[in-house]
């Protein structure tokens, strides 16, 4: 009986897997710049890590392409690429919205809320994805945003950002709502968030 080799999992990865490795290393990256910027300061850095999840995006389009050109789907990927996609696009975008400024209670339970729906649009697209396929095996339309969408408000961040409309400068400004501060801007997650669980809405996927 042959011994497992240290690192067999690794060496098992298909080229695909690696590119999805690439999204999660992009997303932790922009969580780590999110971390920085609160710590120095910096806005250069706080569009770094904005800048890693157009990245992120990229590599989540390439995996599943290469993934079919080279005929090696697999459970495993598909879990990869879901476990990649939460920390690119849920995690990463609401530690970016929390270091520009998004810091009050009621931004707290929202991001969170954001946060949770991605992880549950996850897991019912792993869940369904079977059911919606085609006779190609071919999932044709998404229930729900697909979480990626979630780039569109880290672009509106770092064009607030870029505007020095971040911190006490926010759009919108701030309410107190009892004991806890909110932002009316953190409300785009909120919709975002909404959107990504939708059982109504169905986007054809290409």
């Amino acid at each position: 009986m042959q011994r497992p080799r240290h690192f067999s999992m690794l060496r098992d990865f298909h080229l695909a897997d690696w590119f999805t490795l690439a999204n999660a290393f992009c997303g932790t990256g922009a969580i780590f710049a999110a971390m920085r910027f609160l710590q120095e300061g910096v806005v250069r850095d706080l569009l770094v890590g904005m800048a890693l999840i157009p990245l992120a995006f990229i590599f989540d389009a390439l995996d599943g392409r290469v993934a079919r050109w080279r005929k090696s789907a697999s459970t495993l990927g598909r879990e990869l690429d879901s476990l990649a996609d939460v920390i690119s696009f849920g995690v990463a975008p609401a530690a970016l919205a929390y270091a520009c400024g998004l810091q009050g209670g009621w931004d707290w339970v929202v991001l969170s809320y954001f946060v949770g729906c991605g992880v549950s649009r996850l897991a019912r697209y792993n869940v369904t994805a079977e059911a919606l396929s085609g006779e190609d095996d071919k999932v044709k339309f998404f229930e729900g945003t697909p979480i990626p969408t979630s780039l569109l408000l880290v672009v509106l961040l770092a064009v607030a950002a870029v505007q020095d409309r971040i911190g006490t400068n926010l759009w919108f400004g701030v309410l107190h709502l009892g004991p806890w501060q909110l932002h009316p801007l953190v409300l785009v997650f909120a919709l975002s968030g909404s959107l990504m669980i939708s059982k109504t809405m169905r986007i054809p996927k290409f």
